[in-house]
């Protein structure tokens, strides 16, 4: 994995009135494409504000600073396969890969020899999403009739699913329960404080609806937005310490359902992924 971390650019009068990808090219040594690759992460901070927009014309004492990173697709050896049995496979999925798709989890794992558990498979299906940035347990069918027999489950909110969250600011309540309708559609998600301090809270949250990015959208609504969040963080400079995160701080912990194959009961967990352990410990939240 490259890291380009320069630290904080101050433009110079010589260089006000170039656009953000030019002036990133420039001081990097970067190709013109490759340094709107590292904006398209949304981790560029001009003045303390993430900016997205590769012509962004910059003025002369502008300070613009980041952290990028090349990611490289997970290799079948780091892929933790949590549960397995003859319909389903539960994997731990890192950061930074989608759940299916081109280049995604579910065709890493389909792969012949890719991961024991997966070896002479056929094609194993993702049964449901989690987001790229989103590390966490995540269900995969080994025929398509496993999957259809468990999207009902999904659909009827049958398969519990809790998360954990690292979000920005002090929530004052041991416990609360958010009910904003999204995209018009009913969403609820409760939320437990584990521990808060004044910059940050880690938060246990349970979704008893599936709408899309439906726990980032709920914290950010009530004003603590997970760290890291590039799409939902909100406007505000933000310190050095949140710039320094590259990713959402959202674990999907555990899951729960009953096998409809089997009539048991399916519980699985994922560990908490090293990243956020260490972003714990900067908030003193460990």
């Amino acid at each position: 994995m490259g890291t380009y971390n320069p630290g904080e650019m101050k433009v110079k009068p010589a260089e006000s009135g170039l656009a953000l990808v030019e002036f990133i090219a420039r001081r990097l040594g970067l190709s013109r494409n490759k340094a709107k690759a590292l904006i398209d992460q949304r981790r560029v901070f001009v003045n303390g504000r993430r900016v997205w927009m590769a012509r962004h014309e910059l003025k002369t004492g502008d300070r613009v600073a980041g952290s990028f990173e090349i990611e490289e697709q997970p290799r079948a050896g780091r892929v933790a396969i949590l549960y397995e049995d003859s319909h389903y496979l539960v994997v731990n999925k890192p950061a930074g890969i989608l759940s299916n798709g081109p280049g995604s989890m579910e065709e890493l794992i389909s792969r012949p020899g890719s991961v024991p558990a997966a070896a002479g498979q056929k094609p194993c299906l993702a049964c449901h999403r989690i987001d790229k940035d989103t590390s966490g347990c995540l269900i995969f069918a080994k025929s398509a009739e496993a999957k259809e027999r468990i999207i009902p489950l999904f659909a009827a909110n049958k398969v519990k699913k809790n998360y954990e969250a690292i979000v920005r600011g002090w929530l004052p309540k041991d416990s609360m329960t958010i009910t904003t309708p999204i995209d018009g559609q009913k969403a609820i998600t409760r939320i437990r404080i584990k521990k808060a301090s004044q910059p940050a809270s880690y938060l246990s949250v349970a979704i008893e609806t599936g709408r899309t990015h439906q726990i980032r959208k709920h914290l950010s609504s009530i004003g603590h937005p997970v760290l890291g969040d590039q799409q939902y963080g909100g406007g505000r400079p933000l310190s050095p310490e949140e710039r320094a995160i590259t990713r959402q701080m959202l674990h999907a912990a555990w899951l729960e359902f009953v096998s409809p194959f089997t009539g048991k009961i399916v519980r699985v967990a994922a560990p908490l992924p090293a990243d956020m352990k260490d972003c714990l410990r900067r908030y003193r939240l460990a």
